[in-house]
């Protein structure tokens, strides 16, 4: 199976989770098209300013990959700075937020897998 861009949904989400400003979310996959055990296969964009507040992770794990940008990601243990290639691996009840500080766009893919 091939799934074409042009069947993707665009959304976009306001204050997201608590977040500031628009993200712009992608849905390469919809509920119909993933395997039982995972909820979110999607593509993010912040634009500067923008964020996706905090947020927990129970009976789930959530994996950013960084794809362009840099995204300051809040942790457990404080406030890091995710760059191009890195993933960030969000579960076990933990809590985490990513925001855009920059001029460049961040853009990152986000994927949930149920425990």
């Amino acid at each position: 199976m091939i799934k074409k861009s042009t069947e993707m949904k665009d959304n976009l989400i306001e204050n997201m989770r608590g977040g500031d400003g628009t993200v712009m979310r992608k849905d390469i996959l919809d509920s119909g098209d993933m395997a039982k055990h995972s909820r979110l296969f999607s593509l993010f964009t912040l634009k500067k300013g923008c964020s996706i507040g905090e947020h927990e992770h129970k009976n789930e794990t959530e994996y950013y990959y960084i794809v362009s940008g840099k995204g300051k990601v809040k942790e457990k243990d404080g406030f890091r700075e995710a760059l191009p290639g890195d993933v960030v691996i969000t579960g076990d009840g933990e809590s985490h937020s990513i925001a855009n500080e920059c001029d460049e766009d961040l853009v990152f893919v986000a994927v949930i897998i149920l425990d």
